[in-house]
C-alpha cells in the first residue's frame, strides 16, 4: 500500500451536489488530471499540479472526517491508473463508495463495489467524440448515466442516445443536468416533461450553494 501513490488536487468534505445522494454528507477525494477539455468544465484548477500521496495518507486523510460515502473524482480520476486500487481500498475498508467519471476511459474493471456516475458526453461539451460506448455494457441497476446539457441541440441528441443505446432499465438511473450559467434550468424541466422522459432531473446543489468555489 505504501508503494503505491496518486496525484492529489484535494480532499476535502462536503455535501454531495449530484446523483441518486445529493444533498448527503460525503469525503471527495479529487484526482489530478483529465484528458478532456470540456467547454463547461467547473474544476480546470484539477487538470495540473496536485500532490502527489500514498494510498496510506489517502486513507488516513478519508479516515479522519470519520463519514460513511467516499466519492471519487477528478479532474478525470481513471486516468491514473492507481485509481483502481484506491477504489478497491476504500471499499475493503468499508466505505459506500463512487466514482465520477467522463465516460472516456474504460471502466472495465472497477470494483463491482463501486457505483459508477459515469457522464455521456453531449455535442456542446466538445467531447461527445470521446464517448467510450463500450462502457455502458458496464453499467448496472446501481450505475448512473449523466448528460450535461447545454442546449436544444443538445437536448434532442441525449433525447434520441436514449432510445438508441436501450438507455432506460439498462443503469440504475439517466441524470439530466443544465449546464450551469448556459441553459435555464426550468427549459429543462419542461421538456422533460413534454417529452415524459424516463430520467431524474438534477440541479448541482454545491453550485447552488457555494458557486464554484473550490473545496466544496
Amino acid at each position: 500500500m505504501e508503494q503505491t501513490s496518486l496525484r492529489i488536487t484535494e480532499i476535502f468534505y462536503s455535501l454531495q451536489g449530484e446523483s441518486s445522494t445529493v444533498g448527503l454528507p460525503t469525503v471527495f477525494v479529487r484526482l489530478t488530471g483529465c484528458p478532456l477539455r470540456c467547454h463547461y468544465c467547473d474544476t480546470e484548477y484539477a487538470f495540473y499540479g496536485g500532490e502527489r500521496k500514498s494510498l496510506q495518507q489517502i486513507l488516513n486523510e478519508v479516515d479522519a472526517f470519520q463519514m460513511p460515502r467516499v466519492c471519487v473524482t477528478g479532474g478525470e480520476p481513471l486516468a491514473q491508473k492507481a485509481c483502481l486500487e484506491l477504489l478497491s481500498t476504500l471499499c475493503d475498508q468499508g466505505y459506500a463508495v463512487s466514482l465520477e467519471t467522463a465516460g472516456a476511459l474504460s471502466v472495465a474493471e472497477v470494483d463491482s463495489r463501486v457505483v459508477k456516475v459515469m457522464d455521456l458526453k453531449t455535442p456542446a461539451s466538445g467531447e461527445a467524440h470521446r464517448n467510450l460506448y463500450d462502457n455502458i455494457a458496464c453499467l448496472t441497476d446501481q450505475d448512473q448515466l449523466k448528460f450535461v446539457i447545454c442546449d436544444r441541440r443538445d437536448y434532442e441528441w441525449a433525447r434520441l442516445k436514449l432510445d438508441e443505446l436501450s438507455l432506460p432499465g439498462r443503469v440504475g438511473e439517466i441524470l439530466f443536468s443544465p449546464s450551469h450559467g448556459t441553459l435555464n434550468a426550468a427549459e429543462l424541466a419542461e421538456w422533460i416533461l413534454a417529452d415524459r422522459l424516463p430520467v431524474r432531473f438534477q440541479l448541482q446543489l454545491h453550485k447552488l450553494l457555494w458557486k464554484d468555489q473550490p473545496g466544496h
